[in-house]
């Protein structure tokens, strides 16, 4: 009787083991993540990144499987791939969706924006990591929130020197979304191409000049071989976030502890991000610095006219849309409170004299 006994309290025990394994196998979801991206450290680094906090933080219940650009759908319409459910997730740039809704340009970092330590600070303690998702929300209809820091970006790879508004008057640059409109404004003419047409304009004089990204994004373009000057500070672009994107349906389908989770994930990338991009940035410039190149920097009152420049088109579009207001009172709000920052904080990377 008693091994009996024994013999039954093992198979019972056996069945819940393989109880817990089935209902382990089927609770494991792996996500399709859509990404514009072709190659290169936000498909490689930063969007890893996301996919391997994911599956970590949820012992394994959630996975991403990322799809390089174009796969899933058009490399420019990552959010549609998403609300559609082509792609459960995506590593995406907000600004992407600039022509549905400039609030997006807010969201992505613009000229005189938000720099990429202010960008975290303003998103987890400011209020801006919840406009951000009641936003996408509400306009987009995906669940959205950062999952990657954007660097200060070069102002410009120049076949000619551009030190003043003189010089930029006049300028054939290549760029994209709320600068487009603000340096056409301030006399430039603008061009709108890929990416990848980008080195071929600058070596057959197409174009003058083009901005893109940060010193580690912009190195394996070989911009720098085809321009002759290095313009800075990235005024134009002093930081940003990309995004990580989730399909409604399967948000909805998650659990609460899931919910998190999967923030969670996305606010340790944007922490790994940072650490990474911010270093990997001081190699490239240095490489420039040491290289061929001459490097350039703005005259104040240049900057001065953009910073204005940039002022009175915030101020345009928030009195006719009511979430770029929203975002854009926050973003000032948090201004006035970093302000103060530089009074008891030395600057980053600033030396004794």
């Amino acid at each position: 009787m008693k091994g009996k006994a024994q013999s039954m309290i093992k198979a019972a025990g056996l069945a819940v083991c393989l109880s817990v394994l089935t209902t382990s196998a089927v609770a494991q979801t792996e996500w399709r993540m859509a990404t514009p991206w072709s190659g290169g450290p936000w498909l490689e680094r930063d969007a890893q990144y996301f996919a391997d906090h994911l599956k970590t933080l949820s012992n394994g219940e959630l996975s991403a499987k990322i799809f390089p650009g174009g796969t899933l759908g058009s490399a420019l319409k990552v959010t549609d791939t998403v609300k559609s459910g082509v792609a459960t997730v995506s590593h995406n740039y907000i600004n992407y969706d600039y022509g549905k809704d400039p609030t997006t340009a807010l969201l992505a970092g613009h000229s005189s924006g938000l720099t990429p330590e202010e960008f975290m600070l303003w998103m987890y303690k400011g209020g801006g990591i919840e406009l951000y998702e009641e936003y996408r929300k509400e306009q987009f209809g995906v669940i959205a929130f950062p999952c990657s820091i954007l660097g200060t970006e070069i102002f410009l790879h120049s076949n000619k020197p551009v030190r003043t508004l003189k010089d930029f008057q006049g300028l054939r640059i290549r760029t994209s979304g709320a600068w487009a409109e603000i340096a056409s404004r301030l006399g430039a003419s603008t061009v709108v191409m890929a990416g990848s047409d980008i080195y071929s304009a600058l070596e057959r004089g197409v174009i003058d000049a083009a901005e893109w990204g940060s010193p580690e994004m912009n190195r394996p373009t070989g911009f720098q071989e085809v321009a002759k000057y290095v313009v800075l500070p990235g005024i134009h672009q002093s930081g940003g976030v990309l995004e990580c994107e989730v399909n409604q349906k399967a948000w909805d389908k998650l659990s609460d502890n899931q919910k998190n989770v999967v923030r969670e994930a996305a606010k340790l990338s944007v922490f790994d991000s940072w650490l990474s991009a911010s270093y990997a940035d001081l190699n490239a410039y240095k490489e420039l610095v040491s290289g061929p190149n001459e490097i350039v920097r703005l005259d104040p009152a240049f900057q001065s006219a953009i910073l204005e420049e940039t002022r009175k088109w915030e101020d345009e579009y928030a009195a006719k849309n009511a979430w770029f207001k929203r975002v854009l009172t926050s973003q000032r709000d948090f201004k006035e409170q970093i302000k103060y920052w530089p009074e008891y904080r030395l600057q980053i990377g600033a030396t004794e004299s």
